[in-house]
């Protein structure tokens, strides 16, 4: 068997000890499903005091400012779990004194790093369809079936952009404990200025030209193309390819700060250390 394969036998064991976990705290599963639909409760309150004709168009269609933010909701919801995941589980294991003895067994710290957010990998795509799905029957909200497949193709390639980020936090919690704010913050100037909740085009011209090379914007912008104004691959197909190197990019910085990171604490044997 190889290296590899003996590697990948393990994610399972990694799903369902994070399965068995969340399952332990079954009020959490209804919590997130009840903070979902209060959002978007909220949301449909203040979509009665803006005028459609102030959204952008989608395709040539226009839409309600739900439909708008809907999307924007189900993205930022999974940017905030993939960033927060991988540090929560680097941190929770340091302060169950767990880390150095999961790090000594032979298992590869690329293949923590994806085990810990495997679960998630799997759980929150599910329940950003639910979502929609649910918003799109209360509401009548009209999302198109052909732009599904798009829409996860943009979703895919956003992934690792987003675990680049997570494995980033993970590094800064390794090395300062508690030192995930910068990160954060990060995180929080690109939701800012990518259009999430409110049109880019109402910011200053040098956010809105920023825009254009802000992944979390070139995400969002695609979803909303393929699922309100149904985008086909012609036109999603220059924005994965836009958002593809920015990915890979986070990704690999991420990795790298991580490595730097664990070979640091292991170094000054402070690795338990919380």
């Amino acid at each position: 068997m190889t290296a590899l394969a003996v590697e990948l036998r393990k994610l399972p064991a990694f799903v369902r000890r994070d399965f068995l976990v969340a399952w332990s705290y079954r009020m959490s599963f209804v919590s997130d499903l009840i903070n979902l639909a209060g959002q978007a409760l909220v949301f449909a309150f203040i979509g009665k005091m803006i005028d459609p004709d102030q959204l952008p168009t989608f395709q040539g269609q226009q839409v309600t400012y739900l439909e708008f933010a809907a999307i924007g909701i189900a993205l930022g919801t999974f940017i905030h779990f993939g960033l927060q995941r991988v540090s929560t589980v680097i941190r929770n294991e340091q302060l169950m004194g767990t880390l150095e003895s999961l790090l000594a067994t032979p298992t590869r710290s690329a293949t923590l790093q994806i085990g810990s957010v495997f679960f998630d990998l799997i759980y929150i795509p599910l329940q950003t369809a639910l979502f929609l799905t649910a918003i799109a029957v209360t509401f009548g909200l009209h999302l198109e079936p052909a732009g599904i497949l798009p829409a996860t193709a943009v979703l895919l390639v956003f992934i690792p952009f987003v675990w680049g980020l997570g494995v980033l936090s993970a590094a800064a919690t390794l090395t300062f404990r508690r030192g995930t704010n910068a990160v954060a913050l990060g995180a929080l100037l690109l939701a800012l200025g990518s259009g999430l909740y409110f049109p880019v085009d109402l910011l200053p011209q040098w956010v809105v030209t920023a825009a254009e090379l802000n992944p979390i914007a070139l995400a969002v912008d695609g979803m909303r193309s393929a699922l309100l104004g149904g985008a086909g691959w012609s036109e999603i197909g220059p924005i994965v390819a836009k958002l593809a190197p920015l990915s890979a990019l986070s990704l690999l910085v991420g990795l790298g700060a991580f490595r730097l990171a664990l070979r640091r604490e292991q170094r000054l044997g402070t690795l338990g250390l919380y």
